[in-house]
């Protein structure tokens, strides 16, 4: 079998982890053939200022002949948006490509394409207002790390780059497969893609006021410990409706869902680092039992925390 064309589509102010990660994901399961591709050929600029070298400009390559079209990301992005030329060529390429994908912002320059029109797809957390607002037309769905719709795949921040590649990977030559690049490449946390974009809540703000971060620091130093409103507004000293009017404006999410997803992280860590059995973890995290600790798992993950420790413990055996 003749090896599959995947090009990276790249411009100035791209993200190199996006191009990276996912490069070294097909060539080292083998099969590919990569090529990265500009509006010129040559050094291009990245948001780091790392120049990358694109073997070929768009004028270089056949549309016809790209089998897996990979548009990434960056700061870039919305001046790429604004390229006639580009946009035109991702068009051409997305009508003859057997799939289409994106890593992070990289799904504006399909969106500026026509490409998202009805699709649900992901990106950035931080960049998922901004998607909306511009793509209403899209369907846009911030929690996971990838979203296939069709032939349309779509991803998170930059390191679920590599995640999305290993789930195309798996599509075209199987699990096994899969499974050896992300030993070879130390990738143990091969995530599915229902897996949610860890701290949306947790990343996305920090809580301005003194007492608040006294409250973060309690619940992340315990996750287990008793988290009740009255015993977080004691800690920040407030009463409790005027602590959650004000825990939920500065971190945009309440604090009951706030200690459920610390709880949910620490589980997970304890799941993928260690062998404790599923009950005992649920009552060191705060979730009491193991059935409450699953119902959550699923509700957040999409997974069971037996099939989360399965698909990424961390310890060499």
């Amino acid at each position: 079998m003749s090896e599959r064309a995947v090009v990276f589509v790249i411009f100035d102010g791209f993200q190199p982890l996006d191009l990276v990660g996912p490069h070294e994901v097909f060539s080292h399961a083998g099969g590919y053939r990569c090529t990265i591709v500009a509006r010129h050929a040559g050094l291009v600029r990245s948001h780091s200022a790392l120049p990358v070298h694109a073997g070929f400009g768009i004028a270089d390559v056949d549309p016809a002949d790209v089998d897996t079209l990979v548009v990434v990301g960056g700061g870039g992005v919305d001046a790429a948006c604004h390229d006639a030329e580009l946009v035109a060529w991702i068009v051409r390429a997305a009508a003859a490509a057997r799939r289409v994908t994106s890593v992070c912002s990289g799904v504006f320059l399909l969106g500026a394409a026509g490409l998202i029109h009805g699709r649900r797809v992901t990106t950035h957390w931080r960049r998922a207002a901004q998607l909306e607002r511009e793509h209403p037309e899209a369907i846009v769905d911030v929690d996971p790390i990838f979203v296939r719709d069709g032939t349309l795949w779509t991803s998170a921040g930059v390191s679920s780059g590599m995640d999305l590649a290993l789930a195309l990977v798996e599509e075209d030559a199987g699990r096994s497969v899969a499974h050896d690049v992300a030993r070879e490449l130390v990738l143990f946390l091969r995530r599915p893609g229902g897996q949610s974009q860890f701290g949306v809540p947790l990343w996305g703000t920090r809580p301005v006021g003194d007492p608040l971060r006294a409250v973060i620091a309690a619940v992340v130093a315990d996750p287990g410990a008793r988290h009740t409103i009255a015993d977080l507004a004691g800690c920040a000293g407030l009463s409790p409706r005027h602590f959650q009017r004000r825990f939920t404006a500065e971190l945009g999410v309440g604090p009951a869902a706030y200690v459920e997803r610390v709880r949910v992280e620490a589980a997970s860590r304890a799941l993928a680092e260690g062998g404790d059995p599923v009950e005992a973890i649920a009552r060191r995290c705060g979730f009491g039992t193991g059935e409450t600790l699953r119902r959550t798992f699923h509700r957040h993950l999409g997974v069971a925390p037996s099939d989360y420790r399965d698909r990424f413990r961390t310890s060499v055996r």
